[in-house]
């Protein structure tokens, strides 16, 4: 199991990421917004509001990491790395929301017109600036979302993905109402609303099997690995889960009904060694019963 000492470090490194990527969406949050006043697109406001609600994440990822990465208390006895998922399941619901003001909006321009857009060539390289931004965003907080194993850090960066294809998407609606395609604007503005319906999904599939204590492996794979221990009779009633980033197990061993319980004690130490390094669990609990 992972010491206190890694866990606040994990923890420390999470929120060092946050507070850097935090930093990068206020400047495109702002040059956005810019743009966004001076072009008059709808496209451009709802990629500004994304931009805005991975701002309000990152403010809100901080806080629920610190929450996460809490020592297991007599209330929350296997700790509290939920909490970390529960913070990717708010930006899948943030989402939601970003989707239907979007959406709302471009079919009111499609119905009633959309009005001309004042697109000069400094709001499209301020674009495409941000651009470059939210790629750099992607790239950085995967790798860290992985060294880190963080499920908070991965969904961030899924959500900023979207960002880069919605940005691009409001580039070519620009280009092509600065051709005088003024549909262009929200029809594309529709386009980005299903590509930010496609990340929440994706968010939503990573996340529900940790809160829902889906198995971590499959009893087949646990058992094989326990059974090769000398002395294990057989191994059964067993169960796996996650918590976050962390990996549990229980299961029960049946051993020589003659064995004294310090050589039992010693079969069933060995079981959770094997479990830990060969299935990288943190913790494991072993029952042991005579057979």
């Amino acid at each position: 199991m992972p010491s206190g000492a890694d866990a606040g470090e994990r923890s420390s490194g999470v929120r060092r990421v946050l507070a850097g990527i935090l930093a990068a969406n206020v400047v495109v949050v702002i040059v956005k917004f810019a743009v966004g006043v001076n072009t008059n697109s709808l496209a451009v406001f709802g990629d500004a509001l994304q931009s805005s609600v991975d701002s309000a994440n990152n403010l809100f990822a901080i806080f629920v990491v610190r929450v996460a990465a809490k020592a297991p208390d007599e209330d929350h006895p296997y700790g509290h790395a939920k909490f970390e998922t529960l913070g990717a399941l708010l930006i899948a619901l943030l989402l939601a929301l970003s989707i239907f003001e979007l959406v709302r909006g471009a079919v009111a321009r499609l119905v009633s017109g959309a009005p001309p857009l004042n697109v000069t060539g400094i709001a499209l390289a301020l674009l495409v600036f941000t651009l470059a931004i939210n790629i750099g965003v992607v790239w950085i907080e995967t790798r860290a979302g992985r060294r880190l194993r963080s499920d908070l850090l991965l969904a961030d960066a899924l959500h900023t993905r979207t960002d880069v294809f919605i940005t691009l998407g409001v580039l070519a609606g620009l280009a092509l109402s600065r051709a005088g395609l003024a549909w262009a604007d929200p029809a594309l503005a529709l386009i980005v609303g299903v590509l930010v319906g496609r990340a929440g999904y994706q968010i939503l599939r990573r996340s529900i099997p940790t809160l829902v204590d889906e198995r971590a492996f499959d009893q087949a794979t646990i058992q094989r690995e326990a059974e090769q221990i000398a002395g294990v009779v057989s191994a059964y009633a067993i169960r796996s889960r996650h918590a976050g980033d962390r990996r549990f197990a229980e299961l029960t061993i049946s051993v020589d009904g003659q064995a004294n319980v310090a050589n039992a004690h010693h079969i069933a130490d060995q079981v959770e060694d094997r479990l830990r390094s060969r299935l990288q669990l943190d913790e494991v609990t072993v029952h042991v019963e005579p057979c």
